[in-house]
């Protein structure tokens, strides 16, 4: 796992329980159908300048960041949770402001016994 020596200055942004539609599995019955996928994202970053100036251009714009993730994520047609997980990652640092994330991606209904089945990875800036 990717782990940062030193996040203590950092702030966090949560964005939680995105429900996005998209085709993923490994199975042809799978494959034919879009299904629902859970993310949960917190970002590391520093609020300190948009926080004294009040002003958008300062900030992590997530509302555009999840806008982004959401396309992304109905046009992957990954095979494997874990592929997208990490593709969700990497978009998230493209944002220069972010130092890091951890990205947690649900599929409802994998499993016959259980609510969920995800993946969580924390990923830093290289």
């Amino acid at each position: 796992m990717n782990e940062p020596t030193d996040l203590s200055h950092c702030d966090q942004i949560h964005i939680e329980d995105l429900l996005v539609r998209t085709v993923i599995g490994i199975y042809d019955r799978e494959r034919d159908r879009c299904q629902e996928v859970v993310i949960n994202l917190t970002l590391w970053t520093d609020i300190t300048a948009a926080a004294r100036s009040d002003d958008i251009e300062q900030a992590v714009d997530y509302r555009a960041l999840t806008k982004s993730i959401i396309e992304q994520v109905k046009n992957s047609h990954c095979m494997l949770l874990e592929r997208l997980v990490e593709e969700i990652a990497n978009l998230v640092l493209e944002d220069r402001s972010i130092v890091a994330t951890r990205v947690k991606v649900e599929k409802p209904g994998a499993l016959r016994y259980s609510r969920s089945v995800g993946i969580e990875i924390f990923r830093t800036r290289s």
